[in-house]
């Protein structure tokens, strides 16, 4: 599905990325472990061409003869392969949500599905049923709420992004830290989300996290990233990571989340928080408090 080859990218000073030559399977669910830094979200750009590679490539293989409302087949010999910096067909079979700048902020969660729908070839006609399964995961708050996406909470767009990755039923599906801003019960149903779509459709799934107990729970392979190298791959089907990444970070097991979890975040835009609002939308100030320290 992924094979990478000579996979470098440097910023300054800086290795980002470094990597020879790592295998990733059709049907891998694969989750990327490591501390800030270690280059996690450079290589999810790079594979999905957000960043051009100083050395090395990626190349993707699909099957483009599966239909998606079947499970992924054993691919075929007329599968798809291509080097995602030199063509774009890769993208029909991909689903990816990796920050808010892949949403489009000045539209409604539905206005938005619905672009997302008309760009991936799907009818409209269609979009509802495809957006059946994660109705629990939006839990009401999403559609039919004529509320900007620039206006919920941090939470609520980190849904967005995520169901939006899905829409296309993807053979391929990349999420940056996708359990950030969900508060527990959410947590809990993207595992069981993730888990169900692997299960129906066999998609390969990469997904990163600060966040080991999730990683773990619904990885089968883990692959360990520090200073931009892979430095341990590790079958997980039984969970044999758990103890690995634990004694490589140094805590105890049921440590790890409080140890290795980012910090709470902001999740209301009532919240000052930093904007990736376009230059033409005027932020409005904050009303002024005499009473406010300075």
């Amino acid at each position: 599905m992924i094979q990478i080859q000579q996979l470098r990218k440097q910023f300054g000073e800086k290795v980002a990325v470094d990597i020879d030559n790592f295998h990733i399977k059709k049907g891998d669910m694969l989750g990327l472990v490591g501390n800030n830094g270690a280059g996690k979200t450079t290589l999810f750009r790079l594979i999905l061409d957000l960043l051009n590679a100083d050395t090395g490539d990626v190349q993707l293989t699909f099957n483009p003869t599966t239909q998606p409302e079947h499970p992924v087949a054993t691919l075929q010999p007329t599968a798809l392969c291509v080097n995602p910096a030199l063509s774009e067909e890769w993208k029909q079979y991909t689903g990816a949500y990796i920050d808010e700048g892949f949403l489009i902020d000045f539209l409604t969660p539905d206005e938005y599905f619905a672009f997302i729908a008309r760009v991936c070839g799907v009818p409209e006609v269609e979009l509802e049923e495809r957006l059946k399964p994660y109705q629990n995961f939006m839990a009401g708050e999403l559609l039919g709420q004529k509320k900007l996406i620039r206006d919920l909470s941090a939470g609520n767009k980190q849904k967005v992004g995520i169901v939006a990755a899905l829409i296309n039923r993807p053979q391929l599906l990349i999420l940056d830290e996708p359990f950030n801003f969900l508060d527990p019960t959410s947590q809990h149903q993207l595992k069981q989300l993730l888990g169900e779509y692997h299960r129906q459709y066999g998609a390969t799934m990469l997904i990163s996290s600060h966040n080991i107990d999730h990683t773990t729970h619904i990885s089968t392979r883990i692959a360990l990233m520090e200073n931009g190298r892979i430095l341990q791959d590790i079958d997980n089907h039984h969970h044999e990571a758990t103890e690995i990444l634990a004694r490589y970070f140094n805590v105890e097991p049921r440590d790890m989340v409080e140890q290795l979890s980012i910090p709470p975040q902001p999740t209301t835009s009532e919240t000052p928080r930093e904007t990736t609002s376009p230059s033409y939308m005027p932020l409005t100030p904050p009303p002024y408090d005499p009473n406010r320290m300075p």
